[in-house]
């Protein structure tokens, strides 16, 4: 403690030293021009003043005599700056020198008030804000003011509150180029302001749902075929250790397969071995060769993203609807440096992008997809207020009896179920106090009560309904329902399956003077469609899978 005191003095000599008592003025004020003087001369100047003062009232001449003036004595002055300084020695001798932490507010003269010195402190600087422009899948727009600092799942956020959504973690930024065809969904670590700084006049951000964002953690075998991935090393474990390995930096997993490959600078398209590595996209000159000698590299990871290319055909005379694109962060609006490649399938571009992503990010996507998981983990039950219900705990009831019971049999499970659907509940007819129908009459608001429901995306084309899947995602379970084109009376389901987009015609069908709705040719049968989507919801019936989650559009 004592070297270490030491060496602190050493540094802050001037910091140590103890001011002296000054003499003060009349006013009380101390006096700058006089230098500080010790307790003894303090005493002996007072007692001279005292002198001086007797003197001058000596001199002047006495006009009356009159009562002795009491005047105040300077020894009790000197008592009690003596006590002060013999306490500010026993202080200083029995505690340990401390520097002063602040030397710049000591003042430059003695007595002086403290006082910075210009520059002191840092400016301060207010925190840099920008203005965004969000458009929705209405065309509706709004201008956001966000931190320069705020990343894709930040703005997310705050438009889920600002639009009265429901957070289910599958909303999106999406990042859309019209004049190059092109558009990504951002990932959730991204700064929106460093996105925005690439990006033209013409182009613009889109909020929209994304389901298939962070699919590929859940299911990993359907977004890699197992003919398209390699390892340089042995791996252990398979396709069970497949979404570890791309994680692991160590370790060097590839994607390879033939892709039809749009040569700079011309229209031609060319089909090509290519493989996707860490280091880079490589094309082989020679066949399927791998070898160093044959590979040429087309595209690095670092300073590009990958694109879904929707304007493929009509634009770069594309040979195929897959098609996906590297674009370099410095292009703008040319399309001379733009990697234009195109897959055979939806399959091989969905896993082509997604290695994309896996092998330039990493972690920071696997952390983002963690966030929610570990935010409703913290969460208490009763603070959520939306409760949800896993899949696997819904089991089937038999409640025909006086007690109910669970129906363990998978075969009778499926029998009750398509009971239920025979015996779905009906409406009664309720008629008005005239003997007329009601406006609420049952037929009528069966027809009209589905297009309030966010599912129903009425009169819109096929390939429409199959854009808007593709956009939200193309996962197990998506699905909206539309208007029919050929059938004016009848409707169609739209759902994602294996990422393949099937269409159900719904058809209307009469029983006992009451309209019904029906998927299965008569066989199921129910009063309006949402309880036609209430039952797939829960049974798979004869879709290919159940209804799970709905294509959506939410005015901003």
């Amino acid at each position: 403690m004592s070297d270490m005191s030491t060496s602190l003095e050493s540094l802050y000599p001037a910091c140590n030293m103890q001011p002296e008592p000054v003499p003060l003025r009349q006013n009380g004020q101390h006096n700058r021009n006089q230098p500080p003087v010790s307790g003894s001369a303090a005493g002996a100047a007072a007692a001279g003043a005292a002198a001086a003062a007797g003197a001058a009232a000596a001199a002047k001449p006495q006009e009356a005599p009159q009562q002795k003036v009491q005047r105040s004595q300077p020894v009790h002055i000197l008592a009690v700056r003596r006590l002060q300084e013999e306490d500010q020695q026993f202080r200083t001798s029995s505690l340990p020198a401390i520097p002063n932490p602040f030397p710049e507010l000591c003042g430059s003269g003695a007595g002086s008030p403290p006082a910075l010195a210009s520059g002191s402190l840092p400016p301060s600087q207010a925190p840099a804000k920008l203005d965004v422009k969000v458009f929705g899948e209405d065309a509706t727009c709004k201008v956001v003011e966000i931190m320069v600092d705020m990343t894709a799942r930040d703005l997310c956020q705050l438009l889920v509150y600002r639009s009265h959504c429901v957070d289910d973690n599958s909303w999106t930024l999406v990042e859309h180029h019209p004049h190059l065809g092109l558009e990504r969904c951002l990932e959730d670590h991204e700064l929106v302001a460093q996105v925005e700084s690439t990006m033209a006049g013409d182009s613009k951000f889109l909020f929209r749902k994304n389901y298939a964002k962070y699919e590929f953690f859940k299911n990993p075998t359907n977004f890699f075929p197992e003919q398209m991935v390699t390892w340089c090393q042995q791996s252990n474990g398979g396709q069970t250790q497949l979404l570890q390995n791309f994680l692991n930096s160590s370790s060097c997993p590839e994607i390879q397969g033939y892709l039809h490959v749009k040569e700079l600078g011309r229209k031609s398209w060319k089909r090509m071995y290519l493989c996707l590595r860490r280091s880079g996209l490589y094309c082989s000159t020679k066949g399927s060769s791998k070898e160093p000698r044959h590979l040429q590299l087309l595209a690095d990871l670092e300073d590009c993203s990958v694109f879904s290319v929707i304007t493929g055909r009509k634009q770069y005379s594309a040979p195929t609807d897959f098609g996906f694109c590297i674009k370099p962060n410095k292009v703008l609006q040319e399309t001379k440096e733009l990697r234009l490649l195109c897959a055979e399938d939806e399959q091989s571009r969905t896993c082509w992008m997604t290695a994309f992503r896996l092998l330039k990010y990493g972690m920071l996507l696997y952390q983002s997809y963690r966030v929610p998981q570990q935010r409703k983990a913290l969460l208490t039950p009763f603070s959520s207020p939306v409760r949800s219900v896993s899949e696997n705990s819904l089991v089937a009831m038999d409640f025909s009896g006086q007690t109910g019971r669970v129906i363990e049999n998978p075969a009778e499970a499926q029998s009750a179920a398509l009971e239920e659907g025979h015996a779905w509940r009906k409406r009664s007819t309720r008629m008005s106090v005239l003997g007329s129908q009601s406006p609420l009459h049952p037929s009528t608001l069966s027809t009209v009560i589905h297009r309030t429901q966010h599912w129903f995306h009425g009169r819109i084309s096929r390939e429409e309904s199959h854009r808007i899947i593709k956009q939200q995602g193309l996962v197990d379970g998506l699905f909206l329902l539309r208007d029919s084109q050929s059938n004016p009376k009848a409707f169609v389901l739209t759902l994602c399956h294996h990422q393949k987009i099937k269409n159900f015609q719904i058809l209307p069908c009469e029983d006992d003077g009451q309209m019904f709705f029906s998927l299965d040719d008569g066989n199921t049968k129910f009063s309006d469609l949402i309880q036609l989507v209430d039952f797939y919801q829960l049974n798979k019936g004869v879709l290919p899978c159940k209804l799970k989650h709905h294509c959506v559009r939410v005015a901003l």
